[in-house]
C-alpha cells in the first residue's frame, strides 16, 4: 500500500446526510424524499470550477463522495445526480437514471442530451428528482403524472407527454407554460454518462468550458455566479457585485457557497 497517498473515506450515508443537514426519519416515504432533495439543493452548490481548471472529473461514487461530501464541494448534473442516486438507493428507494435534453435558453430544437435526471419510486408512485441544475428548477420531486401542477412557493411546474421527446418538464413563467427539459424512459447505466460528461468537459462548444457557473438555494432565494459576477437573490431584491481581486473572489466563494478551493 502506498502510504504517501491520503486514504479516501468510504462512502457512507451518515456523512452524506450530515453534509446536507438532514436528521429526520428515513422511512422510504415520498415526504422524506422531498425533504432530502430540498436539503440537498440548499447545501450542495451547482458548480463547474473543476472543468474550468482542467481538473478531470470522475463519476465513480468514491470520488464523488470525496469531492462533494468530504471536501464539501459541488458539481454539475452528472456528478450531483449520480451521488444523490447512490444515496437514495442506499436508503431503499428504487432509482432509474435517464438522459435529459435542455430546452430552456436553447435553440429549437435544442442540441445534445447533456443532462442527468432520476426517476425515484416511493409509496407506489414515480417521481422526477433532480439536484443537478444551476437555475430555478423544482426544489421538491415532481410526480410523474401528466399535467399535474406542482406549486412550490412562488414557482409552479408540471410534466406532460411529448410525442417526440417523451416527458417534458414545464415551468409556469409570466402566466405561460415554458419548456425546461425533456427525457424519455430509457434506463441508462453509469458508463453511459461518460461520453456526455467528456464532451461537456472538453468541447469548445460546451457552456461548461466558457465561464464559471455556480448556484445554490438559500432560505430567502438563491446565490449565483456567472463568470466573476455574484448575484444574491433575496425577497428584498438582487445584490450584484464583482470581487476586485482573486482573494476577494475566493472569500466570496467560501461565504456564499461554502467552497474552499
Amino acid at each position: 500500500m502506498d502510504k504517501t497517498k491520503p486514504q479516501r473515506q468510504i462512502p457512507n450515508v451518515k456523512a452524506y446526510l450530515e453534509r446536507i443537514g438532514y436528521n429526520g426519519p428515513l422511512d422510504g416515504s415520498a415526504a422524506v424524499l422531498g425533504e432530502l432533495q430540498e436539503k440537498h439543493l440548499h447545501s450542495v452548490p451547482y458548480e463547474n470550477l473543476d472543468i474550468l481548471k482542467r481538473v478531470p472529473l470522475s463519476l465513480e461514487i468514491p470520488d464523488l463522495f470525496d469531492k462533494i461530501v468530504v471536501r464539501r464541494r459541488g458539481g454539475y448534473c452528472f456528478e450531483l445526480n449520480a451521488l444523490f442516486g447512490w444515496l437514495l438507493r442506499e436508503l431503499g428507494y428504487s432509482v432509474t437514471d435517464y438522459f435529459a435534453r435542455f430546452w430552456r435558453d436553447e435553440p429549437n430544437p435544442p442540441p445534445k442530451r447533456r443532462h442527468h435526471v432520476l426517476k425515484v419510486e416511493a409509496e407506489g408512485k414515480a417521481f422526477l428528482c433532480d439536484v443537478g441544475v444551476g437555475g430555478i428548477v423544482p426544489r421538491r420531486p415532481i410526480e410523474m403524472v401528466p399535467r399535474l401542477e406542482h406549486r412550490q412557493g412562488e414557482e409552479c411546474y408540471q410534466l406532460d407527454n411529448d410525442p417526440h421527446f417523451g416527458w417534458m418538464l414545464y415551468e409556469l413563467k409570466d402566466g405561460q407554460w415554458s419548456q425546461l427539459y425533456s427525457f424519455s424512459e430509457e434506463p441508462q447505466l453509469a458508463r453511459d454518462f461518460l461520453m456526455a460528461t467528456y464532451w461537456c468537459e472538453n468541447s469548445p462548444d460546451s457552456i461548461f468550458t466558457q465561464n464559471a457557473m455556480l448556484a445554490i438555494r438559500t432560505p430567502v432565494g438563491r446565490n449565483t455566479v456567472a463568470g466573476k459576477e455574484f448575484r444574491l437573490f433575496t425577497d428584498e431584491g438582487v445584490r450584484v457585485f464583482t470581487p476586485s481581486s482573486d482573494e476577494e473572489y475566493a472569500d466570496a466563494l467560501q461565504k456564499y457557497f461554502g467552497i474552499v478551493l
